[in-house]
């Protein structure tokens, strides 16, 4: 999805804010005390323009104060002061409007701070709590920059129970290969009618063993591949004998198809992550309820300012990559139009800097993606050759003799050209790779109560990746992993929000994270894993940031979370170890920056910020459609906690 982004036009101005004692970093509360000075901002214009400020003050009467209109000639530099101070607590949000001289140019740019009692919160954090009234608060970085809401990540954007699809075909286990018997049946349910929810139904595998030496695929929106359970008594998958493949394909034709003849340029010179709202040059083409993405352009300057350009190769064997420009594209729904200003139904999970290349805003159509598909409620297992083995733990000899096979089924399901689809209640046994892998033309899929054990393969790069997420709005919750490299793992350059909650990893070899090229706006919630959000360096081919805007929620282990240059990285709640990260060290001593930690070694409430942000925007009976406990969501006190978290 690439979009031509060569003729930016020059910025109107460049705009600063300066305080005496305000943080301005990004990722960092910008927090006053009550009856400090507000903020002053330095405007360089590069045109004559006009500058309108408008100061939304806190408070339930959403207060806003019209400053007066400033011009400015091109190449003026000028100090603008607010001329007033914190009175009351809250969040308080500067926008300005900038017009050139003939009318003919726009931009837009915003700042926020928050006034608070001897400069910290009076609440549970600083960064995200719940206020007074129960309702979370989250404290915004100057530039307004915040930790996402998740819960629009999921099946049909969150808090949707998944559907019950009626039987529509019913396969018996029988000798020799099921692949084209169980396929056969998927094609005769393909072919129904599309139910008014839907679906068109499901192929119930009846309780037994089903061998399969090939690869089952659904390509129609509405089909379900259902078993009888998950145990040694359930619903048996099988993959016989040699050969790699994936057991399971849900794959639409194709994925989204831009419109470049809709795309339109984003106005502002900034728009921070967790943002929603936006303007564009020209609202015309857009309608409520169009699907677009949001292209956010990361330039040469922007690699630049991110130190990937600047890899260190990796000591001895070289190979290392350095980074080129790249862009991250948010799929979303258009939710409001008034006048140019946009608002779309999840958030994004970077910032758009002009400076950096900016942002547009393209319609797409996806009539080849298929949706409302699903598998459910069985067991996986594949064939492997017991008598190869090997003793290496990533490249390094180790004492331990392991199946390493890798002849056989690498992943059970992998999702494409697909969205609102969901894997729930599978076990799988013996894969080489996956249980799910969710590709990048992917959204708004669940997984849930998932079990993976005993894989098999060599362990190294790119094995044991158990769930794995190229896609974005995914949600994996309660699941469990044993014996997986990367047990719960984000793919490069993916466009966020995803959301793994409530899942536990068990003898890893590696770490759960976000894996390689800045990939954005993850969560880790009541998370058991060793964990690290952090520069990779010059890990497989020049790694670098693997990820940012990421958050790690009360999670439980090992975690290392760093801050990435023009962004942040945030642990909140962790009990356990904080663990040295991989850089610095003797080849590259260049310092980098710990991410943002707040209550280490002390979880906080809510247990979920999930559970919460879905229960805060959807209503109590969204958690009861996901089947998450309101405790994980409810506001109480601090939770204290076990006595065995910390080792």
């Amino acid at each position: 999805m690439t979009i031509d982004n060569r003729h930016q036009p020059r910025p109107l101005a460049e705009i600063s804010m300066e305080h005496p004692t305000m943080s301005l970093s990004v990722g960092i509360p910008a927090l006053l005390k009550l009856g400090d000075p507000y903020p002053v901002l330095r405007v360089r214009a590069a045109v004559s323009l006009r500058c309108t400020l408008k100061l939304r003050l806190p408070g339930t009467k959403l207060e806003t104060l019209e400053l007066p209109q400033v011009e400015l000639t091109a190449g003026e530099e000028r100090v603008i002061s607010l001329h007033g101070s914190c009175r009351e607590e809250g969040l308080y949000e500067l926008t300005l409007h900038l017009a050139s001289e003939d009318g003919a140019s726009h931009a837009y740019d915003a700042f926020a701070f928050t006034a608070v009692k001897d400069g910290e919160p009076s609440g549970r954090g600083r960064i995200a709590y719940a206020g007074a009234d129960g309702a979370m608060i989250y404290v915004p970085d100057y530039k307004g920059n915040r930790i996402a809401d998740f819960s629009h990540c999921g099946y049909k954007g969150g808090g949707v129970r998944l559907p019950e699809a009626s039987v529509r075909a019913v396969v018996e286990p029988g000798n020799g290969d099921a692949t084209g018997m169980i396929q056969e049946a998927i094609e005769r349910v393909s072919s129904l009618p599309v139910g008014p929810d839907g679906v068109r139904g499901a192929v119930l595998l009846k309780r037994g063993r089903y061998l399969l030496s090939g690869t089952l695929r659904i390509g129609k929106s509405g089909v379900v591949l259902r078993g009888e359970g998950q145990g040694e008594d359930g619903t048996i998958l099988h993959a016989s004998g040699a050969g790699r493949r994936d057991m399971l394909r849900i794959e639409g034709e194709a994925g989204p198809r831009l419109l470049p003849e809709t795309a339109v340029r984003i106005t502002d010179i900034y728009v921070p992550s967790g943002a929603k709202s936006f303007h564009v040059e020209k609202p015309d083409a857009y309608r409520i309820g169009d699907p677009v993405m949001l292209v956010r352009h990361g330039n040469e300057a922007w690699i630049h300012a991110i130190g990937m350009d600047d890899i260190v190769p990796r000591p001895k064997v070289g190979g290392t990559k350095q980074w080129k420009p790249f862009d991250l594209a948010f799929d979303r729904i258009v939710t409001g139009i008034s006048g140019n200003l946009i608002t779309l139904d999840a958030p994004i999970a970077n910032a758009l800097e002009q400076c950096y290349g900016g942002g547009t805003l393209v319609r797409y159509e996806d009539p080849q993606r298929i949706e409302n598909v699903g598998v459910e409620n069985l067991r996986v297992e594949s064939d492997y050759d017991p008598h190869v083995t090997d003793t290496q733990i990533d490249g390094k000899p180790g004492d331990m003799l392991y199946a390493a096979d890798e002849e056989h089924a690498v992943n059970f399901a992998v999702l494409n050209h697909v969205k609102n689809a969901w894997v729930r209640d599978v076990t799988g046994f013996h894969l080489e790779h996956s249980l799910v892998t969710v590709e990048r033309s992917a959204k708004w899929v669940t997984i849930q109560d998932c079990t993976v054990r005993e894989m098999v393969s060599i362990i190294t790069g790119g094995r044991r990746y158990a769930f794995h997420l190229a896609g974005q709005l995914t949600l994996v919750q309660r699941c469990d992993v044993e014996t997986a490299r990367h047990a719960f793992v984000v793919d490069s350059m993916v466009p966020g929000p995803n959301a793994f909650v409530d899942c536990e990893s068990r003898h890893d070899y590696n770490t759960s994270e976000p894996h390689h090229r800045w990939s954005v706006g993850g969560l880790y919630d009541r998370v058991r894993a060793p964990i690290n959000i952090r520069d990779r360096g010059w890990m497989g081919s020049g790694h670098g940031w693997s990820g940012a805007q990421y958050v790690a929620w009360n999670t439980v282990g090992q975690l290392t979370v760093q801050r990435p240059p023009t962004g942040q990285n945030y642990a909140i709640g962790h009990v356990g170890v904080q663990a040295p990260p991989f850089l610095p060290n003797s080849f590259d001593p260049r310092p980098r920056e710990e991410g943002y930690w707040e209550s280490f070694g002390r979880h906080v409430e809510p247990l979920s910020l999930y559970a919460r942000q879905l229960e805060e925007r959807l209503g109590t009976e969204a958690l009861v459609c996901t089947g998450i406990d309101r405790s994980a969501s409810q506001i109480s006190g601090w939770g204290e906690a076990d006595s065995g978290d910390s080792e």
